[in-house]
C-alpha cells in the first residue's frame, strides 16, 4: 500500500477504534515469545557474559525476525489477495498505535481525581503505570497519569508513527518487539542486570531521535492557546531538565510537558514496595494537581495530532 494512506488509514483507525482486548495483538505474541526465549536461553547458573551473550541474542533475533517475516508475508499476500492483504496492513499498522487508548486510559483517571475520588483513581492509574499506585495521594495518581502520558506520547504514538513513516508496517512492528523486550527484560533487577542490558541499549537508541520529536512537538502543542500551557516554560525546562531523567529519552518528554504545565515531575516512586529516588524535573514549580492532568490530556492529543502532520508532510515530500 501507498506508505502516505497507510500511515493516514492507521492513524484515524487508531482514533477511532483503538485496540481492543478482545481482538489479538501482536505486542502480546512478542510477550510470550519473548517469556518462552527467556526460559530457554536464561539459566540462574550462567556466567555475566554468559547471560549478556543471551541477551543480544534475543534482543537482535526478535525484531530482525518480525520485521523479516511480515515483510515476507505482506509481499506473498499481495500476490495472493490483495484486498484482504490491505485489510490486514492496515489493522497491523494501527495496532502499533496508541492515541485512543491512551487518551481513554488517562482520561479516566483524571475524571476520578475530579470527582474526588481517589481509590478509583489509584486503581485506574494502575493500569497503566508501573510503580506501586496503593499509596499515591491525589498530586502523587496525578504526577503518575502526566509523566505517563509524556512518556507514551513517544513509544505509543511518535515513535509507532516514525517507523511506519520510514519502513512501514514491518519496521513499526520491530518497534514494538523492541519496546515490549525492554518493559519486560530491560530492568535493572539482578535477574535482568545483564540479560536485558543490549535489549535496553536497543530500546535506548531506537527512540533516541522519537523522544526528542516528541518534546518538540510538546513545545509547540503548547503554544496552542487551548491547552492553556506555556510555550517558553516548556522549551526552558526541556533544555533545562531534559538529561535529568535516568533513562537518556524519557526526561525530554516528561521535563517538556513539566514546563509547558509549569508542574514539578519526577523524584521519588515505590516498585514492588521498593522505594526508588529519583531526579525532579521542574523542580521550582508546584505540584501537579488534577486540572494539570486534565491539560495534559489535551497536550497530549494535539501533539499525536502535530506528529500526524508531520508524518504525512514527510511522506508527501518522498513522492
Amino acid at each position: 500500500m501507498n506508505r502516505k494512506r497507510l500511515v493516514m488509514a492507521a492513524y484515524l483507525l487508531d482514533c477511532v477504534v483503538g485496540d481492543p482486548e478482545s481482538l489479538p495483538h501482536p505486542v502480546r505474541l512478542f510477550g510470550r515469545c519473548i517469556h518462552i526465549a527467556e526460559k530457554r536461553l536464561l539459566h540462574p547458573v550462567m556466567s555475566p557474559r554468559a547471560k549478556f551473550a543471551a541477551g543480544c541474542v534475543l534482543a537482535v533475533g526478535l525484531p530482525t525476525a518480525v520485521a523479516y517475516l511480515v515483510s515476507n508475508i505482506l509481499r506473498r499476500g499481495e500476490r495472493l489477495h490483495r484486498p484482504m492483504t490491505l485489510i490486514a496492513e492496515v489493522q497491523l499498522a494501527a495496532s502499533c498505535l496508541a492515541t485512543h487508548n491512551l487518551l481513554k486510559e488517562a482520561a479516566s483517571v483524571v475524571a476520578a481525581l475530579e470527582q474526588d475520588d481517589i481509590a478509583t483513581a489509584r486503581a485506574r492509574v494502575a493500569r497503566i503505570v508501573g510503580r506501586d499506585t496503593q499509596d499515591l495521594d491525589a498530586a502523587g495518581v496525578s504526577r503518575a497519569v502526566i509523566e505517563t502520558l509524556a512518556e507514551s506520547l513517544c513509544d505509543g504514538i511518535i515513535a509507532p508513527l516514525f517507523y511506519l513513516t520510514l519502513g512501514g508496517v514491518p519496521a513499526a512492528l520491530a518497534y514494538k518487539a523492541i519496546n515490549t523486550m525492554d518493559s519486560m527484560i530491560g530492568h535493572t533487577s539482578e535477574r535482568y542486570w545483564h540479560f536485558g542490558k543490549a535489549a535496553a541499549r536497543i530500546d535506548d537508541a531506537a527512540n533516541f531521535l522519537p523522544a526528542r520529536a516528541s518534546a518538540l512537538l510538546l513545545c509547540a502543542a503548547s503554544a496552542i492557546p487551548a491547552t492553556q500551557a506555556s510555550p517558553q516554560g516548556a522549551w526552558k525546562t526541556w533544555l533545562e531538565d531534559g538529561d535529568k531523567h535516568a533513562s537518556p529519552n524519557a526526561g525530554q518528554m516528561e521535563s517538556a510537558m513539566a514546563g509547558a504545565l509549569q508542574v514539578r515531575l519526577g523524584g521519588s516512586n515505590s516498585y514492588d514496595g521498593q522505594p526508588i529516588h529519583g531526579p525532579e524535573i521542574g523542580a521550582a514549580y508546584r505540584p501537579p494537581q488534577a486540572a494539570d492532568a486534565r491539560r495534559a490530556l489535551k497536550l497530549t492529543g494535539i501533539a499525536s495530532l502535530l506528529g500526524f502532520a508531520v508524518a504525512l508532510c514527510c511522506l508527501s515530500r518522498k513522492r
